[in-house]
């Protein structure tokens, strides 16, 4: 089959890849489309999965088989959405950007009725990395389903990103001000900081860091509040700016429940975080019904088509859409 893999520090197409076997815990599915992430280009230009390893980690398809372990009710044909370990170091078989795909089974999102296999595409990786920051583990907010006593400010840096997109709907704020923060501030500011504690007046105790890279931590650092006990979710390891702001990194390949490698980094298997990726993947059907996808760029050449976006995508000439490729455009060659 044709698939999309790692060929020293760049990704190649080859049409001569194995399929897949079916595992106990797995489904197979048919992809339909896929979307890149940054992770995509990262793993690939930082050099942390082996040659052959099988590179993606947004799908959008249908299940063609359901192993016997998995729990979830899936049957032969279903719509399916979510993410995979894209270029995995320990499991290079791993990764979405194939004909036919291994997923967990029990992790995965029912496509919601009448958004198409592009649009979905774009929910997996996003999806999980704001369960996992908002709820689960760093900020520790009260799930979308769950009555809100309280009214709180909570700053997501990155608005525009395709996560922290999502971010915003989950966290209950009615593109960036169309999809309902109340108040967007440039980070090109020098004292954009000082500017969301002044009009949150200081009682900022929330930031969720999508960037997670150059001065973001910073700035989220001086927009919460001067009283302790702020906490912000990030996606890269950072130290905190502040000691008194509690700083926490996640990783969404930790829903998978399976150890890995993170560059140097060894994370071990959490089945806590197994459990609540099964649970809140499943659970938030009305958030997934409901939700503002974010903009995707349909681009050519399917798989093909996913190496140039690759590099557009290092290069940083992607900004504020997600990048969504047909598997059934590819062409009938390997690069």
């Amino acid at each position: 089959m044709r698939a999309v893999i790692i060929q020293g520090n760049e990704a190649k197409l080859v049409r001569d890849r194995i399929l897949p076997k079916l595992q106990d815990d797995q489904m197979l599915v048919q992809p339909m489309a896929v979307a890149l992430n940054p992770t995509d280009w990262k793993h690939i230009a930082y050099r942390r999965a082996k040659d052959g390893a099988l590179v993606g980690c947004d799908y959008s398809g249908v299940v063609t088989q359901v192993g016997k372990a998995v729990q979830k009710s899936w049957r032969k044909g279903d719509r399916i959405c979510g993410c995979t370990h894209g270029s995995n170091l320990v499991n290079p078989e791993d990764g979405a950007f194939a004909e036919l795909i291994s997923v967990k089974g029990d992790v995965q999102v029912r496509i919601p009725r009448g958004l198409s296999y592009e649009k979905a595409a774009t929910l997996g990786l996003g999806g999980i990395t704001v369960g996992q920051g908002l709820y689960q583990k760093s900020l520790k907010l009260r799930l979308p389903n769950e009555p809100i006593t309280d009214k709180e400010f909570m700053l997501v840096y990155g608005g525009s990103t395709a996560t922290g997109a999502l971010a915003i709907q989950f966290a209950k704020f009615y593109y960036v001000k169309s999809l309902g923060a109340s108040a967007v501030f440039d980070y090109n500011d020098p004292h954009v900081g000082a500017s969301i504690r002044a009009y949150t007046d200081d009682s900022l105790k929330y930031a969720f860091d999508t960037i997670s890279s150059g001065t973001s931590i910073k700035i989220c650092a001086e927009a919460l509040s001067t009283q302790p006990g702020g906490r912000i979710g990030i996606l890269s390891p950072v130290k905190s700016p502040r000691d008194d702001v509690k700083v926490t990194f996640t990783a969404m390949y930790t829903m998978f429940g399976k150890a890995f490698q993170f560059g140097p980094r060894y994370m071990p298997a959490s089945l806590e975080d197994l459990d609540f990726a099964k649970m809140f993947m499943s659970s938030q059907k009305s958030c997934w019904q409901s939700i503002v996808t974010h903009k995707e760029r349909i681009c050519p050449n399917g798989l093909a088509g996913v190496l140039e976006g690759l590099k557009h995508m290092k290069d940083g000439k992607i900004s504020g859409e997600k990048l969504v490729y047909r598997v059934d455009e590819t062409p009938d060659y390997a690069s």
